[in-house]
């Protein structure tokens, strides 16, 4: 893994502000080719956004709660949801209509924690867990074969490298961490930021080369992915930054917050 990338590089000049949430966003998400975002909030909607052109295209209405997170296919013809109504929804994109709904969750993964699970991913093969009781899980779906590492301060989110060689884990010490997944080894830690209360995502550039996230304060961090020193940071928030997502090419990221805004960045 090389790290490097200058400041320049990183997008940090605020390009547009989605508004239409009321309340807090907890996520936003571009789509598999970047042209397209959803987010999600207090206000128990999803919204569909050309975050490009700053236009609100398409609002999902259903769930009984807040909506915690959102996820689009990569064919960008469904969507899938999940919120404080416990249930899992999965929409079609077009028409906005619910195509199932999935009650509670699969209890079978969930019994093997102590604690609230906080964020998920996927690979072709593996669910990868992080927990509020400090573990991370990989459930390996072809051999049903567990696998767990205690990182000893409760996880509330976790990204993989795009590289899928690393698990990076936002805890709740305000410290982000990045294990080796084949051996569970701790690579190094990122410092800086405040992150004690809420759930905030976290995640790698686009090129490996930078691990960025969000602060309770309303700042972003970017650091160096080998040395873990801060290349930058700013103000992008009024209040929590509860979301962040990487555009899959370009240098060019969104960002999502307890303010209620949505916020575009580019270089």
């Amino acid at each position: 893994m090389s790290g490097g990338g200058g400041v320049g590089e990183l997008p940090r000049k605020e390009a547009s502000v989605l508004k239409g949430h009321e309340g807090a966003v907890l996520a936003a998400r571009f789509n598999a080719d970047g042209n397209y975002c959803l987010s999600c909030g207090k206000d128990r909607t999803i919204r569909l956004w050309n975050p490009h052109r700053g236009i609100l295209i398409k609002t999902y209405k259903a769930h009984g709660r807040e909506v915690r997170d959102v996820h689009c296919t990569q064919d960008n013809s469904k969507l899938s949801s999940c919120g404080g109504d416990r249930q899992v929804f999965y929409w079609d994109v077009a028409t906005g209509r619910v195509i199932r709904k999935f009650r509670g969750h699969d209890s079978e993964i969930i019994d093997t924690f102590l604690d609230s699970v906080m964020s998920v991913s996927l690979t072709k093969s593996e669910i990868i867990a992080g927990s509020v009781d400090g573990t991370i899980r990989t459930f390996d779906i072809r051999i049903g074969r567990e696998i767990s590492d205690d990182l000893g301060q409760p996880v509330n989110c976790i990204a993989l490298s795009n590289d899928g060689n690393c698990i990076l884990a936002s805890c709740l010490d305000s410290t982000l961490r990045l294990l080796d997944r084949s051996t569970g080894e701790l690579l190094q830690e990122y410092k800086g930021h405040t992150c004690k209360s809420y759930k905030m995502d976290c995640l790698l550039t686009n090129n490996d080369a930078c691990v960025t996230g969000g602060s309770e304060d309303g700042i972003i961090f970017f650091w160096d992915l080998v040395d873990a020193s801060v290349v930058t940071s700013f103000r992008a928030h009024a209040s929590v930054v509860t979301s962040v997502s990487y555009h899959p090419t370009d240098s060019c990221m969104i960002s999502a917050s307890v303010d209620g805004t949505i916020r575009v960045w580019k270089t």
